[in-house]
């Protein structure tokens, strides 16, 4: 399974040493002071955070770390409340988890508190903590405070530097875009330029919403980000070319990469070479745009478009976000599958006598996160993980002395956790089981005979994910992927239409690429999961899987034929147009019906010195592979 396989990212180095100190920090104290139990909460806190301490801009790591302890705490507290309670307990967790599903289909900081509020509720109503009732939530929460203050220590030297890096990484992403121009790699290099972006325009969109006024940094960074979008728009057209550009163009936006992370400005002339074809003039004027743009004055505040639009105000965004959880489908699926998955595991070890079964409970609540992935290749990886990490385990209990030799173990095993997340999920849970047993040891005093009962209830927890949250739901087995993906043909019509409409603006056509780019960077993600599914479902996205490359290619044909247009090349026909939209809308058509078509369609002709002829191939080209003879059903 792919999902086995490390991922090769690079280690986060202070987001090792962080963690390190994080979760050993509070163990010292609390051997120091002879409360080795309220040492270990504080460090079972400081994990969420550590676990949460994903953001590279200081403000997000506020979001991602502070909020989900607040719901952490909320979580705890109704635990501790209904702690061996029987079957009150089983109800008040059911219901938890109802809501820990449903809020988490809000964004990735819904989903993190989601999660916490979920686990701290399972870990108080399943170990005896402190009392009174307040003293769990307050220590956890002291521990994830304790990461939030290490995260930020470099905010008053760094407070710009993590946003003018996400926009330094989108023009370097766009130079080696332009650098693969006419090569085999060109594909992969746009996705990257796809994600990238969204990542800046995500950032500095985000921040802007919640600074009030127009900070003149993230005017700036904003305008550099719109100058990089041109550049962008010209990669498809000079890809078709079918040579690669002058070496000078890739090192001309590399130069201006390093002069948006170092934020500084002055005079630059890149030296390119004399344009003669429209794509030629397309990418010579937009790099000399971003180059005036990056290099020049503050832009005015005002003339600065955002793009993909400013977030809504927060108020606005609540009611939004509320009514859309309540009136959600998905949400109300997601959740019942949750609480169902809970429920079972709480019901079965109030009926089965388990040691410290709390961490059946766990397990379902990790693995049933179809956010983070599949849910049938997280239950294997959470499976194959526990067993590495109880072997870790094992030798620890065995072997080390409890008291202060924990400390020095915690430093290595802490920092071991963001190393191995950063890999996969199975490396995950690798890295955070022992930790927890090492903690959890700490609290109920078993020893060694603790890791035999953690490999049961594992094994237990993943079964019941299995079987209650994956093979009883009918969508696990008949994935509507296809209908998804016949969503984005749709976009992608949409956008042919208005690419090449004669009331549509440049603004108005730049938003709607950037969300066509984005839509099918979230279908690519979710082919991407289904294919870790078993049979049907991964056959099913394999064979369309070549469709979601082909929507792909669609859409950069789109993008260089409104390129040439706008320097120079003759513009097409509405009647042309409007045959490769109808084409489209039938495309989407076929992928929902999953059934011959009636008649035999027209093939999709036109001038073959048309503007739109590489874009009339690429259709041309889907259609063929959606064929009812080329792919089954979604």
């Amino acid at each position: 399974m792919s999902g086995l396989r490390p991922q090769r990212t690079p280690v986060n180095r202070a987001a090792v040493a962080r963690a390190a100190v994080a979760l050993s920090a509070p163990l010292a104290v609390g051997f120091a002071a002879d409360r080795p139990v309220y040492g270990a909460l504080a460090s079972i806190g400081a994990l969420s955070g550590v676990i949460g301490d994903t953001a590279d801009a200081y403000r997000m790591r506020i979001f991602n770390i502070a909020v989900p302890q607040v719901f952490g705490a909320v979580g705890v507290t109704l635990g501790t409340l209904v702690y061996a309670q029987g079957w009150l307990t089983v109800a008040v967790l059911t219901a938890v988890a109802l809501v820990s599903g449903m809020i988490s289909s809000i964004g990735a900081v819904a989903s993190a508190s989601g999660l916490l509020l979920l686990l701290n509720a399972v870990i108080g109503s399943g170990l005896p903590l402190p009392r009174p009732w307040w003293t769990a939530p307050l220590l956890l929460g002291l521990g994830g405070l304790l990461v939030l203050a290490l995260a930020l220590l470099g905010w008053p030297l760094r407070g710009g530097a993590p946003e003018r890096s996400a926009v330094a990484r989108a023009y370097r992403a766009v130079a080696d875009l332009l650098a693969a121009a006419g090569g085999d790699t060109y594909d992969e290099r746009r996705r990257a330029v796809t994600q990238s972006l969204d990542d800046s325009y995500d950032l500095i969109l985000a921040r802007r919403a919640r600074d009030h006024g127009r900070n003149p940094m993230l005017v700036r960074l904003l305008a550099q980000l719109n100058a990089l979008v041109p550049v962008v728009e010209a990669a498809p057209a000079a890809h078709q070319r079918g040579r690669p550009l002058p070496a000078a163009v890739p090192a001309a936006v590399r130069t201006l990469a390093d002069a948006v992370e170092r934020g500084r400005s002055g005079p630059y002339e890149p030296h390119l070479p004399q344009p003669a074809t429209p794509t030629e003039r397309a990418v010579d004027h937009a790099l000399r745009h971003a180059t005036t743009v990056v290099l020049g004055p503050d832009p005015d505040p005002h003339n600065v478009d955002d793009r993909l639009g400013r977030p809504a105000a927060l108020g606005t965004r609540v009611r939004r976000t509320t009514r859309d959880v309540l009136f959600s489908e998905a949400s109300w699926r997601y959740g019942l599958r949750l609480a169902l998955c809970i429920g079972l595991a709480q019901a079965l070890v109030s009926i089965v006598e388990l040691d410290r079964s709390y961490w059946v409970a766990l397990t379902v609540t990790f693995v049933m996160k179809p956010d983070f992935g599949s849910v049938f290749s997280r239950a294997v990886g959470r499976g194959l993980g526990t067993v590495a990490g109880l072997v870790v385990a094992a030798a620890v209990l065995a072997e080390v002395p409890r008291g202060w030799w924990d400390v020095p173990v915690m430093i290595v095993l802490g920092g071991l956790i963001p190393a191995f997340s950063a890999k996969g999920y199975a490396f995950q849970t690798a890295a955070i089981t022992p930790v927890i047993l090492l903690l959890s040891d700490l609290i109920n005093r078993q020893g060694i005979g603790l890791v035999r009962a953690r490999l049961v209830d594992s094994l237990i927890g993943c079964a019941i994910a299995l079987v209650a949250g994956y093979l009883l739901w009918p969508e696990s087995w008949h994935s509507r992927i296809g209908d998804r993906l016949a969503d984005s043909v749709d976009h992608a019509a949409s956008h042919v239409a208005l690419a090449f409409g004669a009331d549509a603006g440049r603004g108005e056509r730049a938003r709607s690429r950037r969300r066509l780019y984005r839509d099918l960077s979230a279908v690519r993600s979710e082919f991407q999961r289904a294919l870790t599914e078993p049979p049907p479902a991964g056959t099913r996205a394999a064979a369309w899987w070549p469709l979601v490359v082909a929507v792909e290619r669609i859409a950069d044909a789109t993008t260089a034929a409104r390129v040439r247009v706008d320097y120079g090349a003759p513009a097409p026909t509405r009647s042309e147009v409007d045959e490769v939209v109808r084409h489209l809308r039938e495309l989407a058509g076929d992928i929902r019906s999953r059934e011959e078509p009636a008649v035999v369609r027209t093939p999709l002709e036109g001038e073959e010195r048309s503007v739109l002829e590489p874009l009339r191939q690429e259709v041309t080209a889907a259609r063929t592979i959606a064929s009812p003879s080329g792919a089954p059903g979604p």
